[in-house]
C-alpha cells in the first residue's frame, strides 16, 4: 500500500514538473544537469535529451563565471539562495517567447539537501514579459505626461517652466565647463494689433506657426525653444558663442520672413516681424542667473525702441 502511494506521488509529481508554467533545471553537485522541464524545451528549443548529464559551462558557455553561474556554485557549496535581480540580469538564459523574441526571466536559485547528503541546486525561471511590458508601458507614460507639463498647450514647444529648468541647468554646465552659453529673446512685432483686428483664433494660428519654424531653427539636441509668455519666444543655445548666437537670430529672422503672414495693421512691414535680443555668458562673465536673462530682456527692448524687425545684442 505504501508502494502504491508512493508511486502516485511520483506520478504527480513528475506530471506536475512536465507542466508547470515556469522553467526548472535542476543540477547535481558536480554542476551536472539532471532535470529539464518541458516548459524549458518549448522555450529553449532543446530536448531534456540533449542536455541532461551536461555540465553547466558546456551548456551555457556565455554563463560561465558570472552571476547565475556564481549563484549556483554558492547554493551547493554553502547552501544560501538566490534571487537575481531582474535589472542586471534581466535575460540571462537563451530563452524566446511566443513572438520569437529573447524572453525577460526573473531567475531564483535554490539548494536542494537530500536526506542521504545529496546536495542538488534548482534553478527557477519565470517569464516576466508582462510585467517588462507593464513597466514599459509606465515610463512611456510617465515620459509623455512629463512632456505635457512641460509643453506649452498652444504651440507644442517648451512652456516657462520648461524653460527655467533647462535654463539654470545649462546656466550651471556652462559656469563649470567654461563654455559659452547664448539666449536669444524673441518677440512678434506689433502682435496686440494683429490679435486684434484679425481675431484671437487667426492669432494662435500665427503663433503656433512662428512656433513651428523657429523650433526647425532651434534643432540641436541641446537647444531649446520656449514660449516664454504671450507672445514672446525664447531660444537656449548651449555651447554656442556670441557670433554663433547672431547667425541663428538671423536665421530665425529669415524663417519667418519666409512665411510671409500677412500684417497690415503693423506698423513695422506689411508681413510679421521678430524683435531679438541676444545675450551670451561666459566663464566669469555673470555669477548671477537673473542677471543673465535680464541683459537678454534689455537688448530685445534695445531692439523695439529702434524700430523692430532687427536684433541687438548685450
Amino acid at each position: 500500500m505504501a508502494q502504491d502511494v508512493a508511486a502516485v506521488e511520483l506520478g504527480l509529481l513528475r506530471a506536475a514538473f512536465r507542466t508547470l508554467g515556469a522553467g526548472v533545471m535542476v543540477f547535481d553537485q558536480d554542476e551536472r544537469l539532471v532535470l529539464w522541464n518541458a516548459w524549458l524545451e518549448r522555450a529553449s528549443g532543446l530536448a531534456a535529451g540533449a542536455v541532461l548529464e551536461r555540465d553547466f559551462s558546456a551548456l551555457f558557455p556565455e554563463l560561465c563565471g558570472g552571476r547565475v553561474h556564481q549563484a549556483l556554485r554558492t547554493a551547493l557549496r554553502q547552501g544560501l539562495s538566490a534571487l537575481l535581480s531582474q535589472t542586471l540580469n534581466r535575460s540571462p538564459f537563451a530563452l524566446h517567447g511566443a513572438d520569437g523574441e529573447r524572453m525577460p526571466q526573473a531567475v531564483q536559485v535554490t539548494p536542494l539537501l537530500l536526506q542521504d547528503g545529496q546536495r542538488f541546486c534548482m534553478v527557477h525561471v519565470a517569464d516576466v514579459s508582462s510585467q517588462v511590458a507593464r513597466e514599459n508601458q509606465l515610463r512611456r507614460q510617465a515620459k509623455e505626461l512629463e512632456a505635457l507639463v512641460h509643453a506649452d498647450s498652444l504651440t507644442g514647444v517648451a512652456n516657462r517652466r520648461r524653460f527655467d529648468i533647462h535654463l539654470e541647468g545649462e546656466y550651471r554646465r556652462a559656469q563649470r565647463n567654461g563654455t559659452p552659453l547664448s539666449l536669444i529673446m524673441i518677440d512678434v512685432d506689433c502682435f496686440k494689433q494683429y490679435n486684434d483686428n484679425y481675431g484671437h483664433q487667426q492669432g494662435d494660428a500665427c503663433l503656433i506657426a512662428i512656433a513651428r519654424i523657429l523650433a526647425s531653427v532651434v534643432a540641436r539636441p541641446q537647444d531649446l525653444l520656449a514660449r516664454y509668455g504671450g507672445e514672446e519666444f525664447a531660444a537656449i543655445l548651449p555651447d554656442t558663442d556670441a557670433e554663433g548666437a547672431a547667425i541663428v537670430a538671423r536665421h530665425m529672422h529669415d524663417a519667418v520672413r519666409r512665411l510671409a503672414i500677412a500684417h497690415e495693421y503693423s506698423s513695422v512691414a506689411p508681413r510679421v516681424t521678430l524683435s531679438q535680443g541676444i545675450c551670451t555668458v561666459g566663464p566669469g562673465v555673470f555669477s548671477d542667473l537673473t542677471a543673465f536673462v535680464e541683459t537678454a530682456d534689455r537688448a530685445l527692448y534695445r531692439a523695439k525702441a529702434a524700430g523692430r524687425n532687427r536684433s541687438e545684442s548685450a
